[in-house]
C-alpha cells in the first residue's frame, strides 16, 4: 500500500505549542479532568514554567531522563510540557508496575528525577523507591504527588518544589524535533522490556493520523481513559488539546458509569481506547437504556475485537460509529478504521483502512506475498519509532529497507484495510496491555518445586486475554497456583502479569527442536472450554 501525504510537517515542541497558546489564548480551557478541574493554557505554562525553573535549580540538563509513573491527573500534563521546556527525555511509567519492571526501567534509561504519587490504588510508591533507590545509581531526585500517605525525608513534595521554582526563571533550550523526546518501555518477547525511542516529530505524526483520519475538529472533545502513560493516552490525552483545536477530557481511572455521566455532562464526541472499555460502554448504556446521543466515535484496539461488538455499538449508540484500529508503541495508529456509515462492514470485519504508512505482507525470507495472502505484517511511516534504546534489539526489528517487523500476522485487503489473523510474538495482549510470555515463564522458573514453564494467553471474558501457565516440576512435586502467585508476589512482579490457570504436566508438548508448542496448549485450553 502506497504512502499518503495529508500530514502537515510541524516540526515543532510541545513546549513552542504549549508557549504560544498561553500568549494568545490565555483563559481557554486546555484539559478537562474528571474530577471538574480545569487547565487552561495559561496556568498550564505558568505551572510547566515553574516546574522547568526546580528541575533546572536542581541540575537537570537537556537531555537528561525524567521519568514519571502518575495516572492521568493535571500533574502529568506539567511534567510533560515541563520536560518539553528543559529538552528532558521523559520515560512515562505505567502506574501498575511495581518494583520488578520499575527498577530495570529506571536503570535501564538511566532516570535522574522521577515522578511518583505519594499513594495510589492503595500502594505505596515512595516506599517502593525507597526499596529500589540503591539499585539507581543515575536517580538523583524523587518528587511525590499527593496530599495522602508520608514520605521519606530525602524525597521531594511536588507542591513545595514547585514553589520552589517561583525564584527563578526557565531557561527554554533549544530542541532538535527529530531528537529522541519519549521512551516507552513495551514488552516483547525477550523478557525484559524494551526502550522504544520517539521524537517530537513521530509523535506529532501519529496525533495528525488520528486527527486527519477521524476527521476531528473543534466541535471535538475526546474522552481519554488510557493511561497518558501508554502511548495512546500519551499523545491523544497530553499532546492532542495543544497541537489541535479538539477538547480533552482526561478519565483518571477507567469507571464505566463516570464515563457515561461525563460523556452526557460535557459532551465527548469520541473516545479512543481498549475493547473491554467499549464493552463495559455497550452493556452499561443498555441496562440504563441511555443512547449517548452526539457520541459520535469510539476507535478500539489493543486487543482482539470481536466484530458483533463494533455492530453491537451501531445499534446501541445513537450516533456513534465504533471502528477496529491497529498499531502498536513501535508504530502507532497503523489504521484508522473505517469511521464512515456506509463501511460498516469494514469496520466490523477488518482491523481498520490503512492510513499515512507503507504496509507489506512478507513471507519468511522477507517475500512480499502481495494481497489477499496471509504473511507477516511489516510497516514503515513517518509515525514509526526512530529505533529500539538498545541498537543490538534494532537489527532483527527492521528489514533492510526499514521497514518494521510488528510480529503480527495478517492479510492486506483490497480495500486498503489490514485483518490481523493471527501472533508470530509471543506476547499476551490483556485489556490492551503487552505482557511478556517469556517475563512471566523466567518468574515462575524461581519456584524451587517448577523444572518447565510456558505461559500463553487464555481467553478472558472482560480482557480479551489473559494469563495460563502450564508447568512441568521435580520429581512430580506438587504445586498450586497459589503457591505460584505467592512467589510472584515476593518478585514484585505486577498482578496484572499473574497467572489466573495454572496446569501441572507430565510433559510439556515440544517440536523435534525442543521448542515448546504453545499452539498446542492454547488448543487445549479452547478444547477444555477455559474462560478466564
Amino acid at each position: 500500500m502506497d504512502l499518503i501525504s495529508d500530514i502537515s510537517n510541524r516540526n515543532t515542541t510541545l513546549a513552542n505549542v504549549a508557549a504560544e497558546l498561553a500568549q494568545s489564548r490565555p483563559e481557554e480551557c486546555a484539559v478537562l479532568f474528571d474530577n471538574g478541574v480545569e487547565l487552561t493554557y495559561g496556568e498550564a505554562w505558568q505551572q510547566s514554567q515553574q516546574l522547568a525553573a526546580a528541575m533546572q535549580s536542581v541540575g537537570l540538563r537537556q537531555g537528561d531522563t525524567l521519568s514519571f509513573q502518575l495516572p492521568n491527573t493535571i500533574e502529568s500534563v506539567i511534567v510533560a510540557i515541563a520536560a518539553s521546556i528543559c529538552g528532558l527525555v521523559i520515560n512515562p511509567i505505567v502506574p501498575i508496575y511495581r518494583g520488578k519492571e520499575v527498577s530495570f526501567i529506571l536503570r535501564d534509561a538511566r532516570t535522574k528525577i522521577v515522578f511518583i504519587p505519594r499513594r495510589y490504588r492503595d500502594f505505596d510508591f515512595p516506599n517502593m523507591i525507597m526499596d529500589l533507590k540503591a539499585q539507581l545509581p543515575d536517580l538523583e531526585h524523587v518528587v511525590c504527588v499527593g496530599a495522602d500517605g508520608e514520605i521519606p525525608d530525602e524525597f521531594l513534595d511536588y507542591q513545595s518544589f514547585l514553589m520552589g521554582g517561583l525564584a527563578a526563571d526557565a531557561e527554554k533550550v533549544s530542541v532538535d524535533p527529530n531528537d529522541t523526546k519519549i521512551l516507552l518501555y513495551t514488552s516483547g518477547t525477550t523478557g525484559n522490556p524494551k526502550a522504544v525511542r520517539h521524537s517530537h516529530n513521530t509523535l506529532t505524526k501519529a496525533l495528525d493520523n488520528g486527527r486527519v483520519g477521524w476527521r476531528l475538529g473543534p466541535d471535538d472533545m475526546m474522552l481519554m481513559p488510557s493511561p497518558v502513560t501508554h502511548i495512546t493516552g500519551y499523545v491523544n490525552g497530553i499532546e492532542l488539546p495543544f497541537f489541535t483545536d479538539t477538547r480533552v477530557l482526561l478519565m483518571e481511572a477507567w469507571v464505566v458509569d463516570k464515563a457515561v455521566t461525563l460523556i452526557e455532562d460535557f459532551g465527548a464526541t469520541v473516545c479512543v481506547s481498549a475493547t473491554p472499555f467499549l464493552q463495559e460502554l455497550i452493556t452499561t448504556c443498555k441496562r440504563l437504556g441511555k443512547t449517548l446521543p452526539g457520541f459520535r466515535l469510539f476507535a478500539c484496539g489493543g486487543a482482539s475485537v470481536p466484530p458483533a461488538l463494533i455492530y453491537e455499538a451501531s445499534t446501541t449508540f445513537a450516533d456513534c460509529l465504533a471502528v477496529r484500529v491497529y498499531g502498536s508503541t513501535e508504530v502507532p495508529l497503523v489504521t484508522v478504521g473505517f469511521p464512515e456509515p456506509e463501511n460498516s462492514v469494514l469496520a466490523a470485519e477488518t482491523d481498520g483502512r490503512i492510513h499515512n504508512y507503507d504496509v507489506r505482507v512478507c513471507d519468511d525470507n522477507g517475500n512480499d506475498l502481495g494481497v489477499n495472502v496471509e504473511g507477516e505484517l511489516v510497516v514503515r511511516g513517518p509515525a514509526m519509532m526512530l529505533g529500539y534504546a538498545d541498537q543490538a534489539q534494532n537489527a532483527a526489528a527492521f528489514d533492510t529497507e526499514g521497514f518494521f517487523k510488528t510480529g503480527d500476522i495478517g492479510k492486506l485487503l483490497p480495500s486498503g484495510a489490514i485483518l490481523i489473523t493471527d501472533r508470530k510474538k509471543d506476547i499476551i495482549i490483556r485489556g490492551g496491555e503487552n505482557l511478556s510470555a517469556r517475563e512471566i515463564e523466567e518468574a515462575i522458573l524461581q519456584h524451587p518445586a517448577i523444572l518447565e514453564a510456558a505461559v500463553v494467553a487464555a481467553p478472558h471474558a472482560r480482557l480479551g486475554e489473559g494469563v495460563a501457565a502450564f508447568v512441568v516440576t521435580h520429581s512430580n512435586d506438587d504445586v498450586a497456583l497459589d503457591d505460584v502467585l505467592e512467589l510472584l508476589s515476593e518478585m514484585k512482579l505486577a498482578k496484572q502479569k499473574w497467572p489466573q490457570y495454572l496446569s501441572v504436566e507430565r510433559v510439556l508438548p515440544k517440536t523435534a527442536s525442543g521448542k515448546v508448542q504453545k499452539e498446542v496448549l492454547r488448543r487445549q485450553l479452547r478444547d477444555n472450554g477455559v474462560q478466564l
